[in-house]
């Protein structure tokens, strides 16, 4: 078996557009179909999410490597193949197309918001599990998994998620912004789909807590200012505000901002919680809240000691990246119950290997010893408890945090089930 340093370093050298074949201990279980069970991941290196990319790319290599260390699904190593789609649905759909048609792709492994929303009935009708880490919108909160009819295929939407929807946050800042006396809020947000999604959130369920959204302006993004959309924005009278836009964008937008001395309490998109956000304009943005998903699930602290030591010095850690671990576990875990490889027998099992029932794992390696002794597997992640709903959605704690110029401060944490009573389709 090649040593740990041997499989990082080939990784890196076969980059982003490589296939990777990570050595598994092949025919140990005894179980193995000579099926090899490949990832097809879209990345987004050349949009505006760029700075996200190297995390999730790391976190989803060191989880094939530990996948493949325990001998792989079905006795056979996993394979992970990336595409990139520069955040562009129209790149996403062929994209999509050559991981199913070109690479035999057993799972479909990422795409965004803005890639989804308008692609939805089209990757439904490709019959190729689309598993994202990335994908908050709440248009498939209803749209999407196997319907609770695992074992039939004629209801199911193929889309699934181990990220919280843009639902859950969005409440829980709602949430929190209510219960501190805010009443009247306005909102300024781009015209990008994870964008207008958070904003359509945000504002749905602040206004059904009572609160009013006195104004709301959209803004095209990459524009080098932002003071006439300001100016719009502030002829209203508000106690708060609500920003989502692109990180370069948001860095103009609050230097301007500051400079006007407009005022008022921001909460901020769940993206734009980075490093970068720190660095580029931490003290502009100081004291705004940002709610997002703590990204810390029961197995949260072994995943992040994994990471750590990864690699000497591995990309700074986001929500993004941890649920990453959490896809690869449960393609792999499905692959391994289903005995194949085939992408329409392994959709039938990932509701079935996160539900109720079973043994409770945290690993590929627990839960492929607990199938080959016959039993159950309940996968417990490391992002959010990973158990998917009908619609193949996950639910988790929402933490409310406020910037400073150096870090992003915990203040409070919304707990799941506050919110889950007042989800409708989810």
């Amino acid at each position: 078996m090649r040593t740990p340093i041997t499989r990082r370093g080939a990784l890196k050298t076969l980059g982003a557009s490589g296939t990777f074949a990570l050595a598994g201990c092949i025919g140990e279980t005894g179980g193995g179909s000579n099926e090899t069970v490949l990832l097809g991941q879209p990345t987004v290196s050349t949009s505006k999410w760029d700075f996200l990319q190297p995390a999730v790319t790391a976190a989803t290599e060191m989880t094939i490597e530990e996948v493949n260390d325990a001998g792989g699904p079905l006795g056979n190593e996993m394979e992970l193949k990336q595409r990139e789609t520069a955040l562009k649905p129209q790149q996403a759909r062929t994209v999509v197309q050559q991981f199913k048609n070109n690479d035999e792709a057993t799972v479909v492994g990422g795409l965004l918001s803005s890639e989804v929303t308008p692609l939805v009935d089209f990757l439904s009708s490709q019959e190729i599990p689309i598993v994202s880490n990335w994908l908050g919108t709440t248009a498939v909160d209803g749209r999407g998994g196997d319907h609770g009819t695992p074992g039939d295929l004629s209801d199911d939407e193929w889309i699934w998620r181990t990220q919280i929807s843009d639902s859950i946050h969005t409440a829980g800042a709602a949430q929190k912004m209510v219960s501190e006396g805010y009443e009247k809020v306005a909102i300024l947000n781009g015209t990008a789909q994870g964008e207008r999604s958070w904003a359509d959130a945000f504002e749905k369920w602040f206004t059904n807590g009572g609160g009013e959204i006195v104004n709301r302006v959209e803004v095209e993004e990459g524009k080098s200012t932002y003071k006439a959309e300001l100016d719009r924005l502030f002829e209203a009278d508000f106690d708060a505000w609500g920003l989502a836009t692109g990180l370069n964008d948001v860095v103009t937008i609050l230097r301007e901002w500051s400079n006007a001395g407009y005022g008022g309490q921001l909460i901020l998109e769940d993206a734009l919680r980075d490093e970068a956000l720190i660095e580029n304009a931490g003290e502009q943005a100081e004291g705004a809240w940002i709610a997002s998903p703590t990204g810390q699930g029961p197995a949260y602290d072994a995943f992040e000691e994994k990471y750590k030591s990864y690699q000497s010095d591995p990309p700074a850690l986001h929500a993004w990246a941890v649920t990453c671990y959490d896809m690869v576990n449960v393609v792999a875990l499905a692959a391994h119950r289903a005995g194949t490889s085939d992408p329409k027998e392994v959709e039938k099992n990932l509701g079935p290997v996160t539900r109720e029932g079973g043994t409770t794992v945290s690993n590929f390696a627990d839960g492929k010893e607990a199938l080959d002794n016959g039993d159950e597997v309940q996968y417990r992640g490391a992002a959010t408890p990973c158990t998917f709903t009908d619609y193949g959605n996950v639910l988790g704690d929402v933490a409310i945090e406020r910037v400073t110029p150096s870090a992003f401060e915990q203040v409070d944490v919304v707990p799941a089930s506050d919110i889950e009573n007042v989800l409708e389709e989810y």
